[in-house]
């Protein structure tokens, strides 16, 4: 299994392209594609913050619906414009905002289709995706190693928002512990969600979130290789979205 798994997107199609392309996957088809037949990955929050977070869904749509040559798990964001596209009452703000904007700017009939596509694209995802017969793991915000096979509220609460403590910091995001400095499996996790300066590396998981939406870098851990990837982010840089874990 050849993939290259990239980190929280968050509306960043330009790096997105960039990205690919310094992985050397061509766009001559409009998507991207690999000669040598190396599938991407994407551990989630592909939308929130950045300026086409539409164009982002579309195309992780493309690549895991309609050409079936991609992998997709759902991320924390990924799950509350689910919920605000089913209609339920979500607050609009912490970046859904920028993609509810968006979506809004749609006539309906573009409203159905995004609609469509998403509430197709992460209703069929798995909440987390064990690959290469177990040897690696894509989970958005990381994964116990006691929880891999199972799929309850409380591992879901894990994979979506990491091991949080129930106490919220001063922005109110809310604190997590750092599970990775207890990881112990041979099992290789890779994960985003939290924004960090450089990938983080530590007891066979590699956080891949480096914050592109706070003007960091979009990373992708290319496997099996495992060559860590990134290019530059055109967004403003925001120091304080960078926060060590507890």
């Amino acid at each position: 299994m050849n993939i290259d798994i990239i980190g929280d997107i968050h509306g960043c199609y330009a790096e997105f392209e960039e990205l690919t392309g310094k992985l050397g996957y061509n766009w001559n088809s409009g998507v991207p594609v690999h000669p040598d037949g190396r599938q991407l990955a994407f551990v989630g929050d592909l939308t929130d913050r950045g300026p086409e977070s539409l164009k982002t869904t579309e195309l992780v749509w493309e690549l895991v619906r309609n050409r079936k040559f991609a992998f997709y798990v759902p991320g924390n964001h990924c799950n509350k414009l689910y919920r605000y596209l089913l209609g339920n009452k979500v607050q609009t703000k912490h970046g859904l905002e920028t993609t509810v904007s968006e979506f809004l700017s749609l006539n309906q009939a573009q409203k159905d289709s995004f609609r469509d596509k998403f509430v197709g694209l992460y209703e069929s995802a798995p909440l987390y995706h064990v690959l290469d017969q177990g040897k690696l793991v894509i989970a958005h915000a990381g994964i116990r190693e006691d929880y891999i096979g199972k799929n309850n509220s409380k591992v879901k609460t894990f994979v979506l928002y990491g091991d949080i403590t129930g106490q919220n910091n001063a922005d109110g995001t809310p604190v997590r512990r750092d599970w990775a400095r207890n990881y112990q499996g041979n099992t290789i996790i890779v994960y985003g969600h939290t924004p960090v300066k450089e990938p983080r590396v530590l007891n066979n998981t590699y956080n891949i979130d480096t914050g592109a939406v706070f003007g960091g870098a979009l990373t992708a851990l290319r496997y099996p290789e495992i060559e860590l990837v990134s290019v530059p982010s055109s967004m403003p840089y925001v120091p304080e979205k960078f926060r060590e874990i507890e």
